[in-house]
């Protein structure tokens, strides 16, 4: 058995709510045991500030142009992530090994091969201590990859140590993430995965929650759908949705990765709040629906679903209905197998961050489009 480390990992992810600090256990492969989730919520003056250069970031350019509003922003947030991490490993008395720090992406343009997080490595390990490990993207990108996803490896792990009756029952198990953007692994067992790293398919595959978030902070004092309460007041505009539809469709074979700037909400904006809501909220189901169906293969197959998204009520339900015809398709949340779906992604980083140090591969040919199984970190 390889040696067990510890790890603690931090995520400040689209919905630029907070972060999401995680500390776990692991050999860096088929181990691994959660020790704490903790969730750090940001200061609504931080909070928005963050909102207002996210959105002002549109081009590559732009780090040159709005360079002093970026690094004073990057110093704010290393300093709220180095105390949440401070403030989980005292409460937990732990000896940390290492820091998996995925900042925040402001920037990511997969055409490009550009994906740009904010966050200070070295500021954050000269605070907690300790060895952080962060930049994850690069090292992919300059090998031909996308950048993103990267969590499908640690979606695998979760498979194949909380889901094993489900292995035997289902021909294939699959993970989505819905956050800002929408992701999919479809996993694999450990011996398929040795025997070929292409057993392990994962894309990114549409909006997640970014269409519907911008709908609401553009046009309430909210910034997000609670529980899709909106969009259940609303009536989807049917000639609208359609023509989105056409034009925005996202189609197989699913080979690129996304960012929240690749969704245009403007086709929306003669509705009511209620309306946009529901019509932004249909599409997306929709094209997350379709991707279900297309990495199930028609097979005897399980969709598990976490991230933010799983708490939107009525996005849940119409995903649901439009699965409902296809019998040998299963479509649950995360928490039915008695895994928190909150923390996936902080989770994720932590054992990233042991593979980095164990220089072993965390993206794949057949997850990010790299050339071959490649590690990558600072």
């Amino acid at each position: 058995m390889g040696k067990i480390y510890t790890a603690l990992g931090l995520m400040s992810g689209t919905s630029m709510d907070g972060i999401d600090a995680s500390i776990i256990s692991s050999d860096g492969d088929k181990k691994y045991s959660i020790i704490a989730d903790k969730y750090y919520k940001y200061e609504e003056k931080f909070r928005d500030e963050l909102v207002r250069i996210r959105s002002k970031v549109l081009t590559n350019d732009d780090f040159v142009s709005f360079e002093t509003e970026i690094a004073k922003i990057e110093r704010e947030l290393t300093l709220l992530h180095a105390y949440a991490a401070n403030d989980l490993i005292k409460k937990n008395d732990l000896n940390i090994d290492f820091i998996g720090f995925h900042g925040h992406t402001l920037f990511h343009d997969s055409r490009k091969k550009i994906s740009k997080q904010i966050g200070d490595g070295k500021l954050l390990s000269q605070l907690c201590k300790k060895d952080v490990i962060f930049d994850f993207r690069k090292n992919d990108i300059d090998n031909g990859g996308e950048g993103a996803p990267l969590t499908p490896i640690f979606h695998n792990a979760i498979v194949n140590k909380n889901l094993n009756n489900e292995l035997n029952k289902f021909d294939t198990i699959n993970i989505l993430n819905i956050g800002g953007i929408a992701n999919i692994t479809k996993t694999a067992k450990w011996e398929k995965f040795y025997e070929s790293s292409d057993m392990l398919q994962a894309s990114d595959i549409g909006p997640g929650n970014c269409m519907i978030d911008s709908w609401i902070r553009n046009n309430s004092d909210s910034m997000y759908d609670n529980k899709g309460k909106l969009a259940s007041y609303g009536k989807t505009n049917s000639l609208i949705l359609n023509q989105a539809l056409e034009n925005l469709y996202i189609l197989p074979p699913y080979n690129k990765s996304l960012d929240i700037n690749d969704f245009d909400i403007s086709f929306v904006r003669g509705l009511n709040l209620e309306n946009g809501a529901s019509t932004l909220s249909d599409l997306t189901a929709e094209i997350i629906s379709d991707a279900i169906i297309y990495f199930s293969n028609s097979l005897n197959s399980l969709c598990v679903v976490c991230g933010g998204g799983r708490k939107n009520v009525y996005l849940m339900d119409t995903i649901n209905r439009k699965l409902s015809k296809y019998n040998n398709l299963k479509f649950i949340p995360i928490e039915k197998f008695g895994i928190d779906g909150d923390y996936i992604e902080s989770q994720a980083f932590a054992y990233l961050a042991i593979r980095s140090y164990l220089n072993l591969p965390l993206s794949f040919p057949k997850t990010t489009r790299c050339i071959l199984p490649c590690t990558g970190g600072t």
